[in-house]
């Protein structure tokens, strides 16, 4: 591509970057006055014009009509987020109000996965996306069995990849909080990979029947995720798209409906970024990149979270081309981070 052998003198980078955070703020054609009075340059309004004609000629900037401004291309915003955006990090306490959020909410994945997709919608002013747990077959990590009341006991199991989940079972008399421990004991120390083969043959070999139908509820709840490819989508925030100027035409808007909603791109989005690469960094793909007809006016910042080893799920944020990335990168990669640290501390708990 072009911005990619493309030199740019120090000062052409400055109007870049400049023409990009200003579009990005006002969605208006970007001229040259305006660059020297709002950023007091200490070249002439004429200097600026005859650089932002050379970034037109190399196709990082265009002119939707004449005598107007420039605005950035697909390929100047790329460049703009390979070589002059720089490091990209929240400030320090909005990491630690995010933190304070995802610690405030119970011991569950499906609550960080909607806190998740809540958070990245706030802090972008994007539509954020958050796909749950994407495993090729679950496995079961990790059994707790606590007595309540009564005849009640809660199961909590925790299956690889950090996912959390929880069922009262009933049974027919009261069951001693020993022998739960002591069902839970004997399942954790199995030392076999708990797939669904696997289970099966320990629900053969359990000779404790509170052992068996424990195991036997496990094993259904865990065939019935199998059947679910990508599981759920958590998806928030499509108004702070739709209301952009760049998708006020109803026909804009109901392509980005579309785009929402449609698990086939999603999952051939995701499939080409995250998990088939097994990314461990933030994704940006700008206008499609050539690949997504359906994102040519959008951008997509993804980011992968799991464990050290699996990438188990992802994170992202849609918008249009005219998106402020800088917010987007640091948004998505912290939220991506934490809900790694997260799963990492489920499954070591």
């Amino acid at each position: 591509m072009r911005f990619m052998t493309e030199t740019l003198t120090e000062r052409q980078k400055l109007i870049l970057a400049l023409v990009v955070r200003e579009y990005v703020d006002t969605a208006e054609p970007v001229s040259s006055g305006r660059l020297v009075k709002n950023y007091r340059l200490d070249f002439s309004s004429a200097t600026v014009r005859n650089e932002m004609a050379v970034l037109t000629d190399q196709e990082y900037l265009q002119q939707p009509y004449t005598s107007a401004g420039r605005i950035p291309t697909r390929e100047g915003y790329r460049f703009f987020v390979q070589q002059l955006m720089g490091p990209a990090e929240l400030p320090s306490h909005i990491q630690q109000m995010i933190r304070h959020q995802f610690y405030q909410a119970r011991h569950d994945v499906d609550d960080w996965l909607s806190l998740s997709a809540s958070v990245l919608a706030n802090h972008t002013q994007g539509a954020s996306l958050v796909t749950a747990l994407h495993m090729d077959e679950a496995r079961l990590n990790h059994v707790a069995l606590l007595a309540t009341r009564g005849r009640q006991v809660l199961l909590v199991y925790v299956l690889e990849g950090g996912e959390v989940r929880q069922q009262t079972l009933v049974f027919e008399e009261q069951i001693p909080q020993g022998r739960l421990s002591g069902i839970a004991e004997n399942i954790n120390q199995d030392e076999r990979v708990k797939d669904l083969q696997t289970l099966r043959v320990m629900i053969e070999e359990a000779e404790d029947e509170v052992e068996h139908e424990v195991l036997s509820v496990i094993l259904e709840e865990i065939e019935d995720t199998d059947l679910i490819s990508t599981g759920n989508v958590y998806r928030d925030g499509l108004t702070n798209v739709l209301s952009e100027p760049e998708f006020s035409d109803p026909a804009a808007a109901q392509k980005t409906l579309r785009l929402f909603e449609d698990r086939s791109v999603l999952d051939d989005l995701l499939s080409k970024t995250i998990f088939e690469r097994d990314s461990s960094g933030v994704q940006i793909i700008i206008g499609g990149e050539g690949n997504w007809e359906e994102l040519k006016n959008c951008s997509v910042i993804l980011a992968p979270y799991g464990t050290e080893k699996h990438s188990l799920g992802a994170v992202g944020v849609i918008g249009p081309m005219r998106m402020s990335y800088s917010r987007g990168v640091s948004a998505v990669r912290f939220v991506s981070d934490l809900m790694s640290e997260l799963l990492t501390e489920a499954v070591a708990s």
